[in-house]
C-alpha cells in the first residue's frame, strides 16, 4: 500500500470535532446520533427530581391541584374574576397545566450554559442536547398532569354536563408542539445571552411571572375590552391558551390569523435561538 493510500485511510474519521463550523452549520444529524444520550438525560430528569422525597412523583399531581385551588379561592371567590361560566377548578387546572410546562421549561433551558459549565468543560456532546432534554422531560411531566386535568374534565363533561368541548381538540398536539418549540427557542436565546450578561439570570424568573399576567391564564380574554385585546394577542401564547380553552371547555376564541402569528413567531425564535446558541457554544467556556 502506498503512502498516499495509507494517508487517505487514516483521515477517514467517524466523528470530527472542530470549532471552525459556520454559524449556519447546525449539524442536526449529530443530535440524532446522540439520541441515546438525550433519552438518558430525560430519564435522569424524571427519576432524580423527586427521588429522595416521601411522595415522589405524586408531587407532579399535588402542585397543580394546590395551585389551582389557591387560584379558585383568590381569583374566583375573592376577586370575582370571570371564568366564562366554566367551573373554576377546571378553568384554572387546564390553564395551570399548560403554563407550568411553558414557564418551567423556559426557566430551565435559560440556565443551560451557567448550570452545566463544568460538564461542558470536561466532555464533548452536542450542547443542544441538554436544553432539548428539558423540553422532552417537561412534556412527560405535562402529560402526567394533563391526565389529572382529563379526570376532572370527564367528570364535568359526563356527570355535571357543565362544558361543551369542540372539534378544536384535534389541534391539541399542535398546540403542545408550538409551546415546546417556543420555550426551547426563547430559552436558548436567553442562555446564550447569560454567558455575557449574567444579570439576565436574576431577571428571567421575575419576567416569566409577569408574563403570566399578560397571558390569559387566570382570566379569559373576553373580560378584556376589545380596544385592549390587540395587545394581548401580540403575546404568542394568547392564541394557544384561547384555542385550548375553546377546544376543551367550549369557551374561548379561535383566531386563525393569531394562531399563525404564534407559529411564525415560534419558528423565527427557534431558528434565531439555534443560530445564536451555535455561535456562543464555541467560546462560552471562556466567559462563564
Amino acid at each position: 500500500m502506498t503512502d498516499k493510500a495509507i494517508s487517505n485511510e487514516v483521515e477517514k474519521w467517524d466523528i470530527s470535532i472542530t470549532s471552525s463550523r459556520g454559524y449556519l452549520d447546525l449539524n442536526l444529524k449529530e443530535l440524532w446520533r446522540y439520541r441515546d444520550l438525550l433519552m438518558m438525560f430525560v430519564k435522569k430528569d424524571i427519576i432524580t427530581v423527586y427521588k429522595q422525597t416521601i411522595l415522589g412523583p405524586i408531587w407532579f399531581l399535588i402542585q397543580p391541584i394546590f395551585t389551582s385551588l389557591i387560584y379558585v379561592i383568590v381569583f374566583s371567590r375573592f376577586a370575582n374574576i370571570s371564568t366564562d361560566a366554566v367551573p373554576p377548578i377546571l378553568f384554572y387546572l387546564g390553564s395551570n397545566t399548560l403554563w407550568n410546562y411553558f414557564s418551567d421549561t423556559l426557566n430551565i433551558t435559560s440556565k443551560t450554559f451557567t448550570e452545566n459549565a463544568t460538564v461542558f468543560g470536561k466532555v464533548y456532546f452536542p450542547r443542544l442536547i441538554l436544553p432539548l432534554s428539558k423540553v422532552v422531560s417537561g412534556l412527560i411531566k405535562l402529560l402526567i398532569q394533563f391526565a389529572l386535568f382529563m379526570a376532572f374534565w370527564l367528570y364535568y363533561l359526563l356527570v355535571k354536563h357543565a362544558i361543551s368541548p369542540t372539534w378544536y381538540i384535534a389541534l391539541f398536539p399542535a398546540l403542545l408542539l408550538i409551546m415546546a418549540l417556543l420555550s426551547l427557542g426563547l430559552g436558548i436565546i436567553i442562555t446564550s445571552m447569560t454567558t455575557k450578561y449574567r444579570d439576565l439570570t436574576f431577571l428571567i424568573a421575575f419576567g416569566v411571572q409577569l408574563w403570566m399576567y399578560a397571558t390569559p391564564v387566570i382570566y379569559p380574554i373576553s373580560m378584556v375590552s376589545r380596544d385592549k385585546q390587540f395587545w394581548l394577542w401580540l403575546n404568542p401564547l394568547t392564541s394557544l391558551f384561547e384555542t385550548f380553552k375553546l377546544a376543551f371547555l367550549g369557551k374561548g376564541t379561535f383566531s386563525p390569523f393569531w394562531l399563525m402569528y404564534s407559529v411564525v413567531f415560534t419558528i423565527v425564535s427557534l431558528l434565531f435561538g439555534m443560530l445564536v446558541f451555535n455561535k456562543v457554544e464555541k467560546r462560552f467556556i471562556d466567559t462563564v
